[in-house]
C-alpha cells in the first residue's frame, strides 16, 4: 500500500508538473517588466475602452499576486469612476465664481468621446483602471493611485497655449466629440497599444502639438514611474494607458521631482501685467480725450471702446443660445468688465444665464447622455449655461481687443 501511495504520489506530481509546464503564464507584448534594488515591476499598457484590456489586467494581477497594484488614477478620477451621482452634486453657480466652466466643457467633451467608444465597445471608459483596482482588492494587494491630479494636469496643459493653439485646441476636442464615428472596430481600439503605431502616433502628436505633449504625455510619464517606483512591496503591477509605456521606461531609475511637477502654473508676466496694462491705456485715452474737441475727443474715444465690446459679446452669447436677458447683460456688461481685471464677463453673464435657466438635479443626471451631440449640449440647461459663459468671456476679449486698437488709432490721430 505504501508503495502504491509513493506512486500515487509521484503520478500526482508528474501531472501537476505536467498541467504547468503546458499551459504556462505568458506575459503579452503589452507588458513591460523592469527591475530595480530587487523589486520587479511589470507596466501594463491598455487601451482605456478595451474589454481586452480589462480581461488582461485581472488575469495579471490574478497570477502575480503582486504586493501593489498601481492605477493611472489621481483621487479625483477615481472618485469620478467610483461616483455614477457625481453630477448631482454640481453646483452651476459655484463653477461659475470659481471660473472652472470652460475646464469643465472641456473636461465634459473629452469623456463623451472615450464614453461613445466605450458604448459601441461595450466597454465603460476607465473600466480596466477600476477592474485593477477591485482585482487588487481581492488578492490581498495594495491600490495606489499614481497619477497627478487631473485639474493641475489640465492648468498646466492650458497654461502651456498661446491663444490661437487654445482655439485649435477647443475646436479639436470639440471636432473629435461631435465627429460620427462609423465601423468603429475593437479591432482598431487594440491596434492603439501596438509599439509600432503608438510609436508613429505619439511622434506625431508632439510634432503637431509640442505644447500640449508636454504637459499632457511627457510630465506625466516621469510623475507616473517615479510614483510606481515607490510603491511597498517587492512585486507591483502598474496599469496605465498604452501611451506612457515608453515613456515611462525611458524615464525609469532617474530622479524626478513631482513637487515641481504638481506646481499650479503662475501667470506669465506679459498677461499679469497686460491685464492691468489695458485698463490703463483706455482710461489714460479716455482722460486725454476730454481735453480734446477734435479727433479722438472723449465720446469718439468711448464708442471705439463700447461698441465692439458690446457687440462681440452680445453676438457670441447669442450664438451659443443665451437667454434674452443673458444677451442684454452681456451687451451692458462687456465694455465695464473689460476695464476689471478681477471680474470677467463670462461670470456676469453666466450667473444670469444659470439663474434664468435653472439647472435643476435632472439635467444634471443627464450630462452624459446630452454631452454626445451639439443638439443635446443645447438642450441640456447645464451645459448650455457653461456653453454661453465660455462664449460670452470670448466675445468680450476679442471686443477688448478690438476696441483698444480703434482708441490708440483715435488717439494717435
Amino acid at each position: 500500500m505504501e508503495q502504491n501511495a509513493e506512486m500515487v504520489d509521484e503520478v500526482g506530481a508528474d501531472i501537476e508538473v505536467a498541467i504547468v509546464t503546458e499551459t504556462p503564464f505568458e506575459l503579452s507584448e503589452n507588458v513591460a517588466k523592469l527591475e530595480k534594488d530587487g523589486k520587479t515591476y511589470y507596466i501594463v499598457g491598455t487601451a482605456h475602452v478595451s474589454d481586452k484590456s480589462v480581461q488582461e489586467v485581472e488575469a495579471i494581477i490574478d497570477h502575480l499576486h503582486p504586493d501593489t497594484v498601481c492605477v493611472e488614477l489621481c483621487e479625483m478620477r477615481y472618485k469620478a469612476l467610483n461616483d455614477a451621482d457625481q453630477w448631482q452634486k454640481l453646483d452651476i453657480f459655484k463653477v461659475i465664481k470659481e471660473g472652472k466652466t470652460l475646464f469643465l466643457l472641456a473636461n465634459l467633451a473629452i469623456g463623451a468621446y472615450q464614453r461613445r467608444l466605450g458604448a459601441e465597445l461595450g466597454v465603460k471608459p476607465g473600466a480596466e483602471l477600476l477592474a485593477a483596482a477591485n482585482k487588487a482588492k481581492s488578492v490581498g494587494a495594495k491600490v495606489a493611485l499614481v497619477d497627478r491630479n487631473i485639474q493641475t494636469t489640465l492648468k498646466r496643459t492650458w497654461a502651456n497655449l498661446g491663444f490661437w493653439k487654445k482655439a485649435q485646441l477647443m475646436w479639436a476636442i470639440m471636432d473629435s466629440m461631435l465627429a460620427k464615428k462609423e465601423d468603429q472596430e475593437e479591432l482598431d481600439i487594440e491596434k492603439l497599444k501596438e509599439k509600432a503605431h503608438l510609436s508613429e502616433m505619439m511622434a506625431e502628436f508632439a510634432k503637431a502639438l509640442p505644447e500640449v505633449h508636454g504637459p499632457l504625455i511627457d510630465e506625466r510619464d516621469r510623475y507616473l514611474i517615479s510614483s510606481i517606483e515607490e510603491a511597498e512591496g517587492k512585486t507591483i503591477v502598474a496599469v496605465v494607458g498604452a501611451g506612457h509605456v515608453e515613456g515611462m521606461k525611458r524615464y525609469f531609475g532617474t530622479k524626478v521631482d513631482r513637487a515641481a511637477l504638481d506646481e499650479l502654473p503662475k501667470p506669465k508676466g506679459f498677461w499679469k501685467i497686460a491685464k492691468w496694462i489695458i485698463p490703463l491705456i483706455i482710461l489714460s485715452a479716455f482722460s486725454y480725450g476730454l481735453t480734446r474737441t477734435e479727433g479722438g475727443s472723449f465720446e469718439e474715444l468711448l464708442y471705439a471702446w463700447i461698441l465692439p465690446n458690446s457687440i462681440f459679446a452680445l453676438v457670441l452669447t447669442a450664438a451659443a443660445g443665451g437667454k434674452f436677458v443673458s444677451q442684454i447683460t452681456a451687451f451692458i456688461a462687456s465694455p465695464i468688465t473689460s476695464l476689471n481685471p478681477l471680474l470677467g464677463a463670462g461670470m456676469v453673464v453666466g450667473l444670469v444665464e444659470a439663474w434664468a435657466r435653472k439647472p435643476n438635479v435632472e439635467d444634471c443626471e443627464r450630462i452624459n447622455e446630452d454631452v454626445q451631440s451639439l443638439r443635446g449640449i443645447y438642450r441640456n440647461p447645464f451645459t448650455r449655461v457653461l456653453l454661453v459663459a465660455v462664449a460670452s468671456t470670448l466675445g468680450s476679449a476679442l471686443g477688448a481687443w478690438v476696441g483698444l486698437s480703434w482708441v490708440l488709432t483715435l488717439v494717435a490721430s
